[in-house]
């Protein structure tokens, strides 16, 4: 079994590629506790495990599953929700299309960084994460991933995704 859950022979190259990337991105940087790809219509598209503190170690990309008495919202959610209302924000104000967008909380901080198809890469990070280190990291996968990003990769990761629920 691959990160969504389907056999590995189930998924074409580039969905298994940008699986690898999404684990290499949770296993790489410091601090990071989970990541989701979402697509521009707020489908989620691949997502991390949230990291298992107690094991100190992040474990590789997954389908996200709904929290334990419905105490926390999917990570995919909350990057398509926030995408939608910064948007909302940045039309009000005129200022252009939303590059990026961090939220620095007490216990976390979580970023949300627009791919070239209209996707998103959400990051959800300890709060003392290095957050140069983080985006720079946002950076480099967004520029390999959102060249493969076509629409027939993003419903195969969205049915990958579905289907292992």
């Amino acid at each position: 079994m691959n990160a969504v859950g389907t056999q590995s022979n189930d998924l074409s190259h580039e969905a298994r590629n940008l699986q690898w990337l999404l684990g290499n991105f949770v296993e790489e940087v410091p601090g990071v506790r989970s990541v989701a790809v979402v697509s521009a219509d707020g489908l989620p598209l691949l997502a991390s495990q949230p990291q298992d503190e107690a094991a100190g170690r992040a474990p590789a990309a997954r389908v996200p599953r709904p929290r334990p008495g419905g105490a926390r919202m999917d990570l995919a959610s909350v990057v398509s929700g926030l995408a939608s209302l910064t948007a909302g924000a940045a039309k009000l104000m005129d200022g252009g299309g939303v590059r990026q967008t961090t939220v620095t909380m007490d216990e976390g901080t979580l970023f949300v960084m627009s791919i070239s198809d209209g996707s998103l890469l959400g990051v959800h990070a300890v709060a003392e994460c290095d957050v140069s280190v983080v985006a720079y990291h946002m950076a480099l996968f967004v520029g390999r991933a959102g060249h493969v990003l076509t629409p027939a990769l993003r419903t195969e990761l969205h049915q990958a995704m579905e289907s292992s629920r």
